[in-house]
């Protein structure tokens, strides 16, 4: 008997990508410092809130999805039937239909092949594929469990399939089980690793994540991305010196990937180490001088390190790059809240307020509370009017100013 297989890809569950994860020191929200948007490619670390660490999808990365590779399989018998009865044809013909998109035909065809002598291994897997493309999960699990007992254990993308559906309808712990079998038969499958480590990070096994990404690393050193995965799984086990020294390393063999040394102020910046942080941050900015981004991250980091006039500074800058980017202005407004620098807290705030961006009003509001603590109610009303003027429709602001007038009106 000679096997053939036909490439006609399938691409289950979910393309191999680095997982989701934690971040950026954006700053204190609302009434204390504006919690800025993550840059782009950004992820979430559960065990860190309101922090974003920069994760980038290197353009030197080789992952695919752990079952992109597998073709559709065909496997043809010959036989001296006629053109109705002949399996060959019959599979041929199914084979067309999966490929332009009639599944639920295929499906027939498939079965009908396989009455008439067809291996059962190929339709299975095939009958597995067309489900799955018809978003019928469960049947396609069913199905691709009976390509996996056929081959008894030793058809590798049945298995892959298998665990990427699995993962795919968050069956986490059978996707792993899956996996490992697959591997198993091919160890080399540098995606597989890496969709097995997100399902370890599913299930809360961060030894698990590490131990995949680690076979993933050694089978990939090329792929970038995978130096982020890795240095989150040791982040996630509180290993600073192992994440650093890795990036670092990644760093030294890629001069021109400069995303890893804002990688690295974020991570020192996760260990309070803010004078590391900063100069990490500073290193990039002097390839990219103009990336606000990292100049916020810096002015963060500078504000946690009790220097607030410097990260004014900074931020003063993000804005001559990019007047619009009114988180800097409400992180300015509230630095200089914080310094009791009143004049210049209001200008941040309006500044961001006239482009539109809701903070400021609570801004607004510190300043009317601070100047009521003082005994100037005028000064108090004046802040909530302004305030007024920026968002008319804000019902609250009107009822404040109201209860303050009345108290001016009894002095």
């Amino acid at each position: 008997m000679e096997k053939n297989i036909q490439n006609n890809t399938l691409i289950p569950g979910v393309s191999a990508k680095r997982p989701a994860s934690s971040g950026l020191p954006s700053g204190r929200c609302s009434a204390r410092r504006a919690e800025s948007a993550p840059p782009p490619h950004a992820s979430r670390i559960s065990y860190m809130p309101y922090r974003t660490i920069w994760m980038r999808k290197s353009k030197n990365s080789k992952s695919a999805s752990a079952i992109t590779k597998y073709a559709l399989l065909i496997l043809l018998f010959f036989t001296g039937l006629s053109f109705a009865q002949n399996p060959d044809a019959l599979l041929e013909r199914a084979n067309q239909l999966y490929t332009s998109g009639r599944y639920g035909q295929a499906i027939l065809l498939y079965r009908k092949a396989e009455t008439r002598g067809a291996d059962p291994l190929t339709v299975s897997f095939n009958i597995a594929n067309c489900l799955f493309q018809e978003e019928k999960f469960p049947e396609s699990i069913a199905a691709y469990r009976k390509a996996v007992d056929v081959s008894e254990g030793t058809f590798a993308p049945a298995l892959f399939n298998l665990a990427s559906v699995l993962f795919r309808i968050g069956e986490y712990p059978e996707s792993i089980a899956a996996y490992h079998r697959a591997l198993a038969l091919e160890p080399e499958n540098g995606s597989a690793w890496l969709f097995l480590a997100e399902g370890y990070t599913r299930v809360g096994d961060k030894v698990g994540a590490l131990r995949a990404l680690l076979k993933a690393r050694a089978l990939n050193t090329e792929d970038l991305s995978i130096v982020y995965q890795l240095s989150e799984a040791y982040l996630a086990l509180h290993d600073f010196e192992n994440a650093v020294s890795l990036v670092q390393g990644a760093y030294r063999a890629h001069p021109e990937e400069v995303d890893f040394l804002v990688y690295i102020g974020d991570i020192y910046r996760l260990e309070k180490q803010y004078e590391a942080s900063a100069s990490s941050y500073r290193e990039a900015l002097a390839v990219y001088p103009d990336n606000v981004s990292v100049l916020y991250k810096l002015a963060d980091v500078l504000a946690e390190d009790n220097k607030p006039f410097v990260a004014m500074d900074i931020l003063n800058q993000i804005l001559q790059i990019k007047p619009d980017f009114t988180d800097a202005a409400i992180f300015l407004g509230n630095l200089a809240f914080d310094l009791r620098w009143w004049e210049r807290s209001e200008a941040a705030y309006s500044e961001a307020a006239h482009l539109g961006n809701s903070e400021a009003v609570f801004g607004f509001r510190n300043l009317s509370f601070e100047a009521y603590q003082r005994g100037d109610i005028r000064e108090s009303v004046r802040y909530l009017q302004k305030a007024h003027t920026y968002f008319p429709d804000d019902v609250s602001l009107q009822t404040e100013i109201a209860g303050l007038e009345e108290e001016l009106k009894e002095m």
